[in-house]
């Protein structure tokens, strides 16, 4: 790489974020304030000192120096590494409530607690900052520029999170990042809140450099929506939790109509275009899968090893069977062409379908072993479903350290658990690359020896293909 596209290159960098060094290897990648490029902010006392609901907390206000390692597990002689900067309230604001003109909007596909993290953003804004001015944008990014905005408050967002989707509509594509700006210029738009997927999270990231760009006054804050889990760095994308569970009703009526059948088969899909994270922890949890096909671990029909010899197997052993498949698995078997919808994802053929064809096609040509296959597709029925508890109180927190952060006057970062603690994380480390499965580490292991499945790895193994430092899922 020639100097000068390097010097591009790092300057693009120090958009989104500042690298500050301490002693011992300690690298803060800090996330963006307006004070970077807009000259001359007026700060005010943080309105939380006079909210009863602090008045009992000690330590209510986050130190500017508090921050979260990437990494924990270390070594003696390791430097302490790459941190992130702690979420939560600081001691001074740089919006005055009454100012303060918010807007929240959603992109890309449904997800289990969209509507709760709406109405916790409405809530923190007007309960515990006192905003009234809130907008929702209608249906994705193009609602920006092309229709209507709807006004939100506590009383209409009050019991939103008991229902699934969301209640100011969605959109995949639609960005146009210099209209968009434009309409929260024009506006008087101050504070944007964004909650997608990694494709959404480029759109912020655009429309926070744009807005930077024009030298304007607005909090630019992203929050991660992704059901497959595919966003890095952090430990979770909310609703995981619930698509797991409820993958577990499918997964119980496939087991059910298996056994219940002589040779029975159940297969299910569900979510996971580029990684199978909800795959392998269904099917841990459920203990009823006999085999688990991700994208991340290619695997082959015919010949020893193969999956066709493997169904064989379980079926003379237990006479039925239970097989969970990834949507975005085994599409290089089906001949996916290289095509993309809005939003920027591939286009996939259905393997579950094409699964269920092979299997019956392959098994109608041996006599001596009929067998029934059911197919089931919980795909939509997963994605329209309300949050459950747990996912519930992670949306919580996620709207929370948003508000936060925007109201700090940090702006241009993604609010994300990171072992268990609120960060900010700069957008560049968000969109850079995705979250996969590591079929080279434990969590993987796990799974094989729960289902006694094959590996459908030759005897050299396979590369990490994420290229994702296994943190989280060696636990």
């Amino acid at each position: 790489m020639g100097s000068a596209s390097k010097n591009v290159e790092d300057s693009q960098i120090s958009i989104f974020m500042k690298e500050v060094n301490g002693e011992f290897g300690y690298v803060l990648q800090d996330i963006p304030h307006l004070t970077d490029y807009v000259s001359d902010l007026t700060t005010y006392p943080n309105p939380i000192r006079f909210n009863p609901a602090y008045s009992v907390v000690k330590q209510y206000f986050v130190d500017m120096d508090d921050s979260i390692p990437e990494k924990i597990i270390v070594h003696k002689d390791t430097p302490r590494g790459i941190h992130f900067r702690r979420a939560g309230p600081r001691q001074k604001v740089y919006f005055a409530s009454d100012d303060v003109l918010a807007c929240i909007v959603t992109c890309g596909g449904l997800c289990p607690g969209l509507n709760t993290v709406i109405r916790e953003i409405v809530y923190t804004l007007d309960y515990t900052y006192g905003v009234k001015k809130l907008l929702g944008i209608d249906g994705g990014y193009r609602g920006f520029y092309s229709k209507n905005t709807i006004a939100l408050s506590p009383k209409i967002v009050n019991d939103i999170h008991k229902r699934g989707g969301t209640v100011i509509g969605t959109s995949r594509g639609g960005h146009d990042t210099t209209k968009i700006v434009d309409s929260i210029q024009d506006r008087g738009i101050n504070q944007v809140y964004i909650i997608g997927g990694d494709g959404t999270q480029k759109g912020a990231a655009a429309i926070y450099k744009e807005v930077r760009k024009r030298g304007l006054k607005v909090s630019v804050v992203g929050i991660p929506k992704t059901i497959d889990n595919d966003i890095p760095v952090i430990d979770k994308s909310f609703g995981f939790d619930t698509a797991v569970e409820e993958a577990q009703r499918a997964i119980y009526a496939a087991h059910v109509e298996a056994e219940s059948t002589e040779n029975g088969i159940g297969l299910v899909k569900l979510m996971g275009r580029y990684c199978g994270f909800i795959a392998m922890y269904a099917t841990l949890a459920s203990r009823d899968v006999d085999c688990c096909l991700i994208p991340e671990s290619p695997f082959y029909l015919d010949g020893k090893g193969g999956l066709y010899e493997y169904i064989e197997k379980k079926l003379k052993e237990n006479g039925h069977m239970v097989i969970v498949i990834a949507e975005g698995a085994g599409q290089d078997l089906i001949g996916a062409k290289d095509e993309q919808d809005a939003s920027g994802n591939q286009l996939l053929l259905d393997v579950g379908l094409w699964l269920s064809h092979k299997i019956r096609e392959h098994f109608s040509k041996l006599d001596t072993m009929p067998v029934t296959l059911k197919y089931i597709d919980p795909t939509y029925m997963i994605r329209a479903i309300p949050s459950n508890a747990s996912d519930n109180v992670y949306c919580t927190l996620l709207a929370q350290s948003a508000v936060h952060g925007a109201m700090a006057g940090f702006t241009g970062f993604t609010s994300g658990l990171v072992h268990g603690r609120q960060s900010y994380i700069p957008f560049n480390r968000i969109i850079d690359k995705q979250n996969s499965v590591v079929i080279t580490d434990r969590m993987w292991a796990r799974l094989l020896s729960s289902t006694n499945q094959p590996s459908f790895l030759g005897s050299n193994g396979a590369e990490n293909p994420g290229n994702i430092t296994p943190r989280a899922q060696g636990a």
